[in-house]
């Protein structure tokens, strides 16, 4: 199968360049909105006249970026004639995006303009590490690869990162604005308070878990079909479902134990970062069969 693909590096440095064109742009909408942050911290009222405009003009800019950043992920696949999520880095760019597409399309359905900081800083991060840290040329996958649950299996557990990550996000603000020694911040006044927060956390969450649970179980049907076993204890495998049990316990605690405010937020933030952890140092350190760094 490997013999029938063409690779174009070239067109793949070209993806590269459209990609940190995106960077760019969201690094300006990252600055901006943290210029309006400011803003709002400092003022008397929940805002300014230009504070308003600042985050209209950021939010623009973050629409503009995944717009090219599309065009940059689109461009790999098309350097690579496969999806662009066989490697760290392929992951890595075209995560953020979802990231990002996800955040600016709930904004039509609910009033999270608040995290856009969080976010388009998070999205600088990634791609930024991405770029500096992850950068490979295109390459042909291994055969456990050449599958068409590459397709689903990876592309669900991005649309799951990218929920969690959002409610990251919320927890970590419910819990700023919960601790004594951050109270009297007057940036957390821009925030809504903790009921909202941890409300919208929690929606985020359930929609992030039950595309974890579909990625689980795709994963299991992918192995099955590759190494003839739904399930062998590879550390990816292992890890993943490690994420599952924390939001698991995270959904159980919130139902039926009553857990609320903080703890669920802990608990949040414990999920993402598993999330973090299996990406990455899983990724780079660990040897498995699904360990697929590409570096």
């Amino acid at each position: 199968m490997n013999s029938l693909v063409t690779l174009n590096p070239q067109l793949a440095t070209l993806s590269r360049i459209i990609v940190i064109v995106a960077l760019t742009i969201y690094s300006v909408s990252f600055l901006i909105l943290t210029w309006a942050l400011t803003l709002k911290a400092g003022a008397k009222k929940q805002t300014t006249p230009l504070a308003v405009k600042l985050d209209k003009l950021g939010l623009g800019l973050m629409w503009f970026g995944v717009i090219i950043h599309f065009i940059g992920v689109l461009t790999r696949g098309i350097a690579a004639q496969r999806v662009p999520w066989a490697n760290m880095y392929e992951f890595s760019i075209t995560g953020s995006f979802v990231v990002t597409f996800i955040y600016l399309v709930a904004l039509f359905w609910k009033d999270v303009k608040f995290i856009a900081t969080f976010v388009s800083g998070f999205v600088v991060l990634i791609i930024g590490t991405a770029n500096t840290l992850y950068f490979v040329q295109v390459e042909s996958l291994m055969p456990a690869l050449q599958d068409y649950w590459l397709v689903i299996h990876v592309s669900v557990a991005i649309l799951a990162t990218a929920f969690f990550m959002i409610a990251a996000a919320l927890a970590g603000i419910l819990i700023l604005k919960t601790t004594k020694r951050f109270k009297k911040m007057n940036v957390l006044k821009v925030f809504p308070n903790e009921e909202k927060l941890e409300r919208f956390s929690y929606q985020f969450n359930i929609i992030g878990f039950i595309l974890w649970s579909f990625t689980l179980i795709a994963g299991a049907i992918w192995a099955d079909k590759a190494w003839h076993r739904f399930w062998g204890w590879d550390t990816k495998e292992v890890w993943t479902f490690i994420i599952w049990t924390i939001y698991a316990a995270y959904l159980h605690a919130t139902t039926t134990r009553g857990w609320e405010g903080r703890k669920a937020a802990w608990l949040t933030l414990i999920g993402f970062a598993a999330i973090l952890f299996n990406f990455t140092i899983v990724n780079l350190y660990f040897k498995g069969l699904h360990v697929y760094s590409g570096l």
